[in-house]
């Protein structure tokens, strides 16, 4: 079943598509963004003086570093007009069953030429349950910005790997560690769910289930790696309690030519940049 297609202004999520995310657990729409819109995306983020206040770094433990940037509230400067696209929301809405979504929160991920970090096999629900979201009912958009490829450390699923349900999480690595699936669970889902490397170019998305096992490379190439990361949740799903990504709150969609329009370096809507030190999901556990 073919899990990825052509954007064009008339793309539509059909029951085949649907079917498709269902089994597979991710869906790739090529060119879902310009070369002009990435552009003017990229000028954004090398510009803006929030993305450059708010960077941190991760160690991957094994002598490198990813660069990360993350806003809870999508606001209103050019990025927003990413995470607000009607092309995106409206297409992951569709694929997780129609149901209205809200933004969880968006990312700018910086893998650097040769310094890139990798990141272990891990489920984002296995952090987003420990935040309180009752179902796994929620995913995320990677968009390409730069070509993704193996050389420079491209995501890396296992097909159908969501339908394992939410597996058990542990600490991976020596010294700096990360939090990702359980090992043994990963091996066994190798032996059974097919390894995609997933090769984008700049302006294709992935659209893929909170379940999907997924993991990426160290940069040690020439090439850099950047990508926008959009996480949604759907609206009957919002936590209870408040914790470090947002509950529960109506998302503006804008049209497609909303992008290229905007000209908000600073947004005017807060938009709750994110600091590491508050994320209790991928700390290691305290038995009581």
């Amino acid at each position: 079943m073919r899990a990825e297609a052509e954007y064009s202004q008339h793309f539509r999520v059909t029951q085949e598509v649907k079917a498709s995310f269902d089994k597979q657990g991710f869906f790739i729409l090529r060119g879902l963004f310009t070369q002009p819109e990435v552009s003017h995306l990229l000028s954004f983020f090398e510009h803006s003086e929030g993305i450059r206040r708010h960077t941190y770094g991760r160690d991957d433990g094994n002598q490198r570093r990813t660069k990360v940037c993350l806003w809870n509230y999508a606001g209103d400067d050019v990025s927003a007009m990413v995470s607000r696209s009607r092309r995106v929301v409206s297409t992951f809405e569709a694929l997780l069953g129609g149901e209205e979504v809200y933004h969880y929160h968006t990312k700018l991920m910086m893998k650097e030429a040769e310094t890139g970090g990798q990141h272990v096999w891990h489920q984002d629900y296995g952090y987003w349950y420990e935040n309180g979201c009752p179902t796994p009912n929620m995913g995320s958009v990677f968009i390409a910005l730069d070509p993704a490829v193996k050389e420079n450390g491209c995501l890396q699923v296992l097909a159908g790997s969501h339908l394992l349900g939410r597996l058990d999480t542990q600490l991976v690595g020596e010294g700096v560690t990360q939090r990702g699936a359980s090992l043994a669970r990963v091996e066994m889902a190798q032996r059974r769910c097919p390894h995609h490397h997933v090769e984008l170019q700049p302006g294709d998305a992935l659209f893929f289930h909170s379940n999907l096992l997924h993991t990426s490379a160290q940069n040690l190439s020439s090439l850099r790696r950047y990508s926008m990361i959009c996480a949604y949740n759907q609206r009957s799903n919002s936590p209870e309690e408040e914790h470090h990504h947002p509950l529960y709150h109506p998302l503006d969609k804008v049209e497609d030519a909303a992008l290229l329009a905007c000209t908000t370096m600073e947004s005017t809507v807060d938009k709750w940049y994110f600091d590491p030190e508050e994320d209790i999901s991928i700390r290691p556990k305290i038995a009581p």
